[in-house]
């Protein structure tokens, strides 16, 4: 059975904003069972951090502050490639070139953007952890990066040649 475009580009929507979730919950109203699934994730990938990264105390109580205020920037560019994808899937049955090119130069921001944040953090996570759990958090990252973006390869189709 032959998946729709739309479908297939939800369920990547849905494993990206899943897998980084927002921290901000609003107050005012209670919390959805989506919700509370993203949370669990965020705390599931904050356990795996934890265990791989084997901090001291001293190493945690500087950490963890770096790592959420990482996540919360992370995020921002997460936002970004949901929108895009959402884009992709709006235009992916009448795509013409020009929003091919704007498509693709959103992408290259996008990664443009995810390189200078990881650059921007490299000095504060060395400013608090010895450089072996720095290279060690950064390869973490980039496998959990990896994983997710192995599953958006996976669920986005090729954009139709042209005709």
């Amino acid at each position: 059975m032959k998946k729709s475009i739309k479908t297939i580009l939800a369920l990547a929507v849905a494993a990206i904003t899943i897998l980084f979730a927002s921290p901000v919950v609003s107050q005012d109203k209670p919390a959805d069972n989506m919700q509370i699934l993203r949370e669990k994730i965020k705390a599931d990938k904050k356990l795996l951090v934890a265990a791989d990264m084997r901090l001291t105390e001293s190493e945690a109580k500087a950490f963890w502050p770096v790592y959420e205020q990482y996540q919360d920037e992370l995020f921002l560019l997460r936002t970004r490639t949901v929108k895009l994808i959402n884009d992709y899937a709006e235009a992916y049955e009448k795509m013409t070139n020009d929003k091919a090119k704007t498509l693709l130069d959103e992408l290259m921001k996008i990664d443009s953007l995810g390189v200078k944040l990881r650059e921007a953090y490299l000095p504060k996570f060395r400013q608090v952890l010895p450089e072996v759990k720095v290279v060690r958090y950064y390869q973490i990252e980039n496998k959990i990066n990896a994983a997710l973006m192995y599953e958006l390869a996976a669920n986005i189709p090729l954009m139709k040649a042209a005709q």
